[in-house]
């Protein structure tokens, strides 16, 4: 019975590296191959609004590709293809795949101990309280410490809230001390190590880890992270260059990681679960990180709204560089609404994408009481709003309504859709 699994494991691994063989790989000098964004029927007018919506994010790099050909490349300002710009937390994800890498080379295994590699007393914890900690709670956000001193590594910062791997939280700390787990095992600085085993097999030009107080950010051009996107979606493949050369942990890097956030792999953000817990919170939603994008999407994602997001079944990967006016650690809300405009760049619902996009305000929110829907004054036909609770239950369901009265209501977060003909958009609002 092991043997058979064993076959079906093999053999659907095989199916799955077939089939990325029909992506493009890019020389590492000379033309990126393009497709015109006509052969998949997105029309200009889609793309300028989704142009504009950018620039108003305050984005300054953008990349669409398809299959591994350039669709859309925009700079906005004085940023150009050639400017470098930090990944912030999008990094983390390609540390994750450094470790991969690391424990396929037999440096490292991440079931190991913390302390089997930084010493014991790298925390304030007693001993078999930190003996709890492996390199897989690093990966995972459940190492139990206290992430209210959020980036800082020394000892006296890493405090016990909990036994590792019975709590979810967001914290840089213990992602930041993977940088001296992957430095001890490889004898080597971060940047060498990542040069050695990613970047100069995929063709990056730049890339380079800089380190800021207890951080060490990345820093790349737009294509270069768009080359580490297509190396992912390509399961660790550089077309034949072997990169990441551990279906198992590939596989585990991309799926839920754990229960107490299933929208959490190894440093990677998961779309299409059954609930998820925001950077910076505790609180357990139900749904989706992106109830716009597909559901295998998969998202590296940072401060500022730096992503790298891809989905195997549409063969896209998205780029965003530039800053942003929110201060969640990772925007999702910005995520979302560049994939639903990329969902929704069809010429056939031009008009519709036009309406949602750019004309649908929600305010004010965060709220009191009242919210009003701004921008479906004129809006033909039916337009229906489901309220729901963060359980997915429905509060209310109106029609044809430009207010929205959340009266007799706790305080929390709901959210509220919006859906029409052909269009459906999910809006999170916060009552006060």
């Amino acid at each position: 019975m092991k043997n058979r699994l064993l076959l079906l494991f093999l053999l659907v691994s095989l199916q799955g590296n077939l089939k990325a063989q029909s992506y493009y790989f890019p020389p590492a000098t000379g033309t990126w191959d393009t497709i015109a964004p006509s052969t998949l029927n997105w029309c200009q007018d889609s793309i300028d609004a989704l142009y504009q919506y950018l620039d108003t994010s305050l984005t300054d790099a953008f990349i669409v590709l398809k299959d591994g050909k350039m669709v859309l490349e925009k700079y906005f300002g004085n940023f150009t293809a050639d400017s470098l710009h930090v990944w912030y937390s999008a990094g983390k994800s390609l540390r994750a795949t450094l470790i991969g890498i690391a424990q396929k080379d037999g440096l490292l295994n991440i079931n190991d101990k913390t302390s089997d590699y930084l010493g014991t007393g790298f925390t304030s914890l007693t001993i078999p309280q930190e003996d709890n900690i492996t390199i897989w709670n690093q990966l995972t956000m459940t190492t139990g410490l206290d992430e209210t001193n959020f980036s800082c590594t020394s000892p006296s910062c890493l405090t016990y809230v909990a036994d590792a791997g019975t709590r979810w939280a967001y914290h840089n700390s213990p992602y930041n001390l993977l940088k001296n787990v992957l430095d001890t095992v490889t004898g080597q600085g971060l940047t060498i190590y990542t040069n050695q085993k990613i970047k100069n097999k995929i063709g990056m030009g730049s890339g380079f880890w800089l380190p800021f107080g207890d951080n060490t950010f990345y820093y790349s051009k737009a294509r270069d992270m768009a080359r580490f996107g297509l190396l992912t979606l390509n399961k660790g493949m550089w077309n034949s260059t072997v990169v990441l050369d551990d279906s198992l942990y590939y596989y585990q890097m991309l799926n839920s990681s754990q229960n107490i956030n299933p929208s959490y792999g190894y440093l990677w953000w998961l779309n299409g679960k059954s609930s998820f817990i925001a950077p910076g919170s505790t609180i357990s939603i139900p749904g989706f990180i992106s109830p716009n994008a597909p559901n295998d999407m998969f998202t590296a994602a940072g401060s500022q709204g730096q992503y790298i997001s891809m989905s195997p079944s549409t063969g896209l990967v998205v780029v965003r560089q530039g800053e942003s006016n929110s201060s969640d650690l990772a925007p999702l809300d910005l995520l979302d609404n560049i994939w639903f405009k990329l969902m929704n760049m069809s010429c056939a619902t031009t008009n519709i994408n036009s309406f949602d996009t750019d004309r649908i305000n929600i305010y004010p929110n965060p709220t009191n009481n009242t919210v009003y829907i701004k921008g479906l004054e004129h809006k033909k036909g039916i337009i229906t709003l489901i309220l729901t609770d963060i359980t997915g239950k429905t509060i209310r369901t109106i029609n044809n309504q430009v207010e929205l009265h959340l009266n007799n209501l706790k305080q929390g977060i709901y959210f509220l859709t919006i859906s029409g003909d052909n269009f459906k958009k999910v809006e999170k609002i916060v009552l006060q």
